[in-house]
């Protein structure tokens, strides 16, 4: 809308020489004007825009001036249209109905009577206009401040939703924070029960050694059955804290594994008897093994400890008449959300899944603590899901437990990928022990001396002559005096000088002499670097050493010597089998 058209006087006066007159007066002093031939024309222009109207009052009557009334009743809040109306001599509201009428109807109106003096004419509608330029002026007003409004409100709309995007990732933050902090309380927790529980493995594995060790000659030496029936006892209840130790060294990662590449579908379906025995008639058991299953890197006696385990969790979660599924898969996982949880990669994953009461939020938070449990008091040990989570991380995987309360549980096992096959491996004949032991020295170290008495019995038995040191030192100066040392038994974890001390300027000095490690309990990590060398677990079986000891007797140069030696003494060693 221009503003000469906002100016625009528009005059109706169908009949007569009106509207050619007040178009000439009006034109003298420079208004524009714009007659009409009737009362639609004139509201047809309205929409044009238009400054003031001058209608005849002859006009309206007669008509349908609810046209003009409807439009000017439509006007914007702003305007007020002004109307002059040209009315007869004597017309005015206090003696016209019909113009009071009209009045009502067309709002802002101002009559001027007939015949007017020219100048009244020009006064009347000059004035008009100076009242629509306002009300023009405050449309102009209006529209800025609604303008500055919309901008306003679009600056807040803007700025709400950057608050919003910025609480929003505030509140993402916060949550993954509050996420990560129990993610690593969790882990602190774990790693320092882990490192309690290794040094009383530690300690705990020295005194099972001598207790078994003395048991086990007692054995020997005892004929009364019912003596020997408690010994059996004895031998048992050690066996089974024996059997405990090994349960917190595998929590704590600190026991040493021989991985491999092991394929999952066969251990699986080996132990399909035990666990059927294990179960009982109450389970059924059900595999599914997924064809091409990948190889897994895995401790293969480990492992199937920990699918054991496992089951026997899910038979005592269960009621007669429960289903235990035994699965296998090949993955790949994303990162992990738990401390429990492996990286990313690829992994075949062991899943042993009951259709048991579930665990709820608050267990499973804490299930892999040792010695916590949910079974009644003399049921459980707690330390079963400890051993597979151990062995797991250890292993360089993972575990994670899918459960909802009444929905039972499946706590899957995640193992690496294994970049090569499985290998089988061909079986050995089982060889002479005391052949293997003729005329050979065996050095023990060992700082306590209960067990170093039992491991030089044992050693006695089995045919070797026996060389006892109380410490690092005391060994490293026996192997500069003592020319018939074929073979070095190290106790790992010693005051002063440890076990890999002790080796490493043992194999300066004899680098000819072989070393086999003794430990109740050492840090894996420390066990590598001390080199080659073998590596024995108390406490141990009398086969057990018999074995480790002609292991690393074949793998060195020193048995090849002990050969020379007992062919002059007419023995016969390991390295002539």
């Amino acid at each position: 809308m221009t503003q000469d058209a906002s100016e625009r006087v528009l005059v109706l006066a169908p009949s007569g020489r009106d509207a050619a007159i007040a178009q000439a007066i009006l034109a003298e002093v420079g208004l524009g004007v714009a007659v009409c031939d009737d009362l639609r024309e004139l509201c047809g222009q309205f929409e044009h825009g238009v400054g003031v109207a001058l209608i005849v009052e002859e006009a309206l009557q007669g008509a349908d001036y609810g046209l003009i009334a409807r439009w000017i009743g439509a006007q914007p809040p702003w305007s007020d249209l002004p109307i002059v109306l040209l009315a007869q001599r004597g017309g005015g509201l206090e003696r016209n109905p019909a113009a009071r009428r009209l009045s009502l109807a067309l709002g802002n109106v101002t009559f001027l009577e007939r015949p007017f003096h020219p100048t009244t004419l020009v006064s009347v509608v000059e004035t008009a206009l100076r009242g629509r330029r306002r009300q023009y002026e405050a449309r102009d007003r209006i529209e800025t401040i609604r303008a500055a409004e919309e901008l306003l409100e679009q600056r807040v709309r803007e700025r709400t939703a950057e608050l919003a995007a910025a609480n929003r990732q505030l509140a993402d933050q916060i949550a993954e924070r509050e996420r990560i902090e129990s993610v690593l309380r969790q882990a602190q927790r774990l790693e320092a029960v882990g490192q309690l529980t290794s040094g009383v493995a530690h300690d705990f594995n020295n005194l099972l050694m001598v207790v078994l060790g003395n048991l086990r000659q007692m054995q020997k030496a005892e004929t009364d059955p019912a003596n020997l029936r408690r010994l059996q006892m004895m031998v048992q209840a050690a066996e089974r804290g024996a059997q405990l130790t090994t349960q917190m060294l595998a929590f704590s990662r600190r026991q040493q594994l021989d991985p491999r590449a092991v394929d999952l579908n066969e251990t699986v379906l080996g132990m399909h008897d035990l666990l059927q025995s294990t179960m009982g008639g109450s389970v059924a058991i059900v595999t599914q093994l997924q064809p091409d299953l990948w190889p897994a890197m895995i401790d293969p006696t480990q492992i199937e400890l920990v699918i054991l385990n496992l089951a026997i969790n899910a038979r005592d979660a269960m009621e007669v008449g429960g289903r235990l599924t035994v699965e296998t898969a090949n993955v790949t996982l994303p990162a992990a959300i738990g401390p429990e949880e492996p990286p990313a990669g690829d992994y075949v994953m062991v899943a042993v899944t009951d259709t048991g009461p579930g665990m709820s939020e608050e267990v499973k938070a804490r299930v892999f603590e040792p010695f916590f449990t949910t079974k009644e008091v003399g049921k459980g040990s707690g330390l079963g899901l400890s051993q597979v989570f151990g062995l797991a991380k250890q292993s360089g995987g993972g575990v994670r437990i899918d459960s909802l309360p009444g929905q039972g549980a499946s706590v899957k096992v995640y193992l690496p990928r294994a970049a090569i096959d499985p290998q089988r491996d061909a079986p050995q004949p089982e060889p002479n022990s005391s052949a293997d032991a003729a005329n050979l020295s065996v050095l023990v170290v060992d700082d306590d001396s209960a067990v170093r008495e039992v491991t030089a019995e044992i050693l006695g038995e089995l045919g070797y002559r026996v060389i006892e040191a109380g410490s690092g030192g005391d060994a490293l100066h026996l192997l500069e005096h003592e020319d018939r040392i074929d073979v070095m038994l190290v106790d790992f974890a010693m005051p002063g000088m440890n076990g890999a001390e002790v080796a490493r300027e043992a194999r300066a000095r004899r680098p000819e002499v072989p070393i086999l490690f003794v430990t109740g309990y050492a840090d894996t990590a420390a066990l590598e670097q001390a080199g080659e060398g073998g590596i024995l677990r108390k406490p141990y079986l009398e086969r057990e050493l018999a074995a480790k000891l002609r292991a690393v007797l074949r793998a060195s140069p020193t048995a090849n010597a002990a050969s020379r030696r007992a062919k002059l003494s007419g023995g016969q060693t390991s390295a002539e089998l």
